[in-house]
């Protein structure tokens, strides 16, 4: 059975009146998990999706991005996002429910945040209910206000892109302190750093679009760092 076959039988369930902790229990472990946070980013990205009021195709092309989806499951895939958009469950329900199966493994819950936010811009506009809806989702998963403006500067063209909040430190840091912070980011998004502690194979494909972030965060860094030193300000 084909990991699009799993997720529709277990929102399937759902449709039917199966309890959400019911279904989650039974996704707990390896491969499952997977699956478990395949049905996270579907089911909060349909749920996304209607606080703007409408599913664009580039929203569905973004899911896609981060998602391969085979050919031959096309058709699955599609049943499940149309099974998602239905209401068997308000997204606060699903966030709560993730945010406890991944409490001990908060990048993981950041990873999916990002994925969310990935789809929420796909079609060049960054909606303020959206914005409501993934700060919502964010508080569901524990993660507090500060990171959640970290992760949005990442992602969100139209945020505030101050270069120290994308690497989530503070201005007054020494240039040491946040190099050393922009070379502990670089390590965690590597692709194989990720894979090691388990991070589902669609999440890791998110870490090129937060590794350019980061990066394009410590040039600016850099810059001004270099521009302060020429002026004899530093």
């Amino acid at each position: 059975m084909s990991i699009w076959s799993r997720i529709a039988d277990a929102i399937s369930a759902l449709a039917s009146g199966e309890g959400l902790s019911k279904v989650f229990e039974r996704l707990r472990t390896p491969p499952e998990r997977s699956v478990a946070f395949t049905i996270g980013v579907i089911a909060l990205g349909a749920k996304m999706a209607k606080a703007d009021g409408h599913v664009s195709r580039a929203e569905v092309s973004a899911f896609r991005e981060v998602f391969h989806i085979p050919p031959e499951d096309l058709p699955k895939a599609a049943q499940v996002f149309n099974l998602a958009r239905q209401d068997v469950a308000g997204y606060r329900q699903y966030a709560r429910q993730i945010g406890r199966m991944f409490a001990d493994d908060r990048p993981v819950l950041e990873d999916l945040l990002e994925g969310l936010m990935h789809i929420a811009v796909a079609d060049g506009v960054y909606h303020p209910k959206e914005n409501d809806f993934l700060r919502n989702v964010a508080e569901a998963f524990g993660i507090d206000e500060r990171s959640f403006l970290t992760l949005r500067a990442r992602h969100v063209p139209d945020a505030e892109r101050d270069p120290h909040d994308v690497l989530g430190i503070e201005p007054d840091m020494n240039y040491a302190e946040k190099r050393a912070r922009w070379r502990e980011l670089v390590k965690e998004a590597h692709p194989d750093r990720m894979m090691a502690r388990g991070v589902p194979e669609e999440a890791v494909k998110l870490a090129q679009a937060r590794l350019s972030a980061i990066n394009a965060a410590w040039e600016k860094i850099q810059d001004t760092e270099n521009s302060s030193v020429s002026s004899g300000t530093v």
